[in-house]
């Protein structure tokens, strides 16, 4: 009799297996090193605890997250702004990504390895910024709030170089895909760094930067969903583990400053 059990007890282990193997809702998740994929590690086990499978998939690049969300080869990402999500928008027909929750500021931040105080930036100085448009915007805003420049609107986040009025230092911007500006910043004499590619070049915005934003910036990075999953029970538990205090505290205790909640 045991020994005709046993098959059926194996069976039965089996396919108790098979269902608890699956019983976990994978959702998958494309976002930049830092800190981004970084605080979605530290929430990795608690929505472990809510069948949620968290998959990270790390880019270093601000379009083929976005891209892939498009794709449907990842379920959404967590590494954008608001501002940078409608100008990809414009420039991409089909994209059907929709903000889900905010989560963070970056403050975004000026940097000089020639120079520690603005008054000693010299004439023709050489300004490396970014150059996806939103980006690009926030810079010369940065700059135009510290001084160095006149912009038409100081609040347009969608200025241009064109639309500086004024330029007393005749500095020289050069425009650069955002990545690649912390290796470019012995080679010019100030460059404007997203803070997630600042802290993987080991620079710390607070105490490393020329000049910072400060805390009221509409630049809170959001996670980001397509609109045919963003009401999904996966999407609204990463959510909703993204907006706790425990990560408030893990964001305050982990950058100092160099990151601050948005929730």
């Amino acid at each position: 009799m045991i020994r005709k059990l046993i098959p059926h007890l194996v069976a039965g282990a089996a396919l108790a297996f098979s269902v608890g193997a699956h019983a976990a809702d994978k959702l998958v998740i494309a976002a930049t090193p830092v800190p981004h994929a970084e605080i979605l590690e530290h929430i990795k086990p608690a929505l472990a605890k809510e069948g949620i499978d968290l998959q990270i998939k790390v880019f270093t690049d601000y379009v083929q997250p976005a891209a892939q969300t498009n794709e449907k080869q990842v379920d959404g990402n967590f590494f954008l702004h608001q501002p940078y999500l409608e100008q990809f928008k414009k420039s991409h027909k089909n994209d059907i990504e929709v903000p889900v929750t905010k989560v963070h500021v970056e403050p975004f931040a000026a940097y000089s390895q020639k120079y520690k105080k603005v008054a000693d930036i010299p004439d023709g100085a050489t300004i490396a910024i970014p150059n996806d448009p939103s980006n690009s915007g926030r810079a010369l805003l940065l700059l135009a709030r510290n001084g160095l420049i006149k912009l038409k609107d100081t609040s347009n986040i969608s200025s241009t170089q064109k639309d500086i009025t004024d330029n007393p230092k005749k500095l020289k911007f050069r425009a650069l895909e955002a990545a690649t500006l912390p290796r470019v910043l012995n080679q010019v004499d100030v460059a404007l760094i997203n803070t997630n590619y600042a802290l993987e070049a080991k620079l710390n915005p607070v105490k490393d930067s020329l000049f910072i934003e400060d805390a009221n910036s509409p630049y809170a990075n959001l996670l980001v969903a397509r609109e045919d999953n963003k009401d999904s029970a996966a999407i609204k538990k990463l959510a909703a583990a993204l907006n706790t205090p425990d990560v408030k505290k893990f964001i305050e205790e982990k950058y100092q400053g160099a990151v601050v909640p948005a929730f």
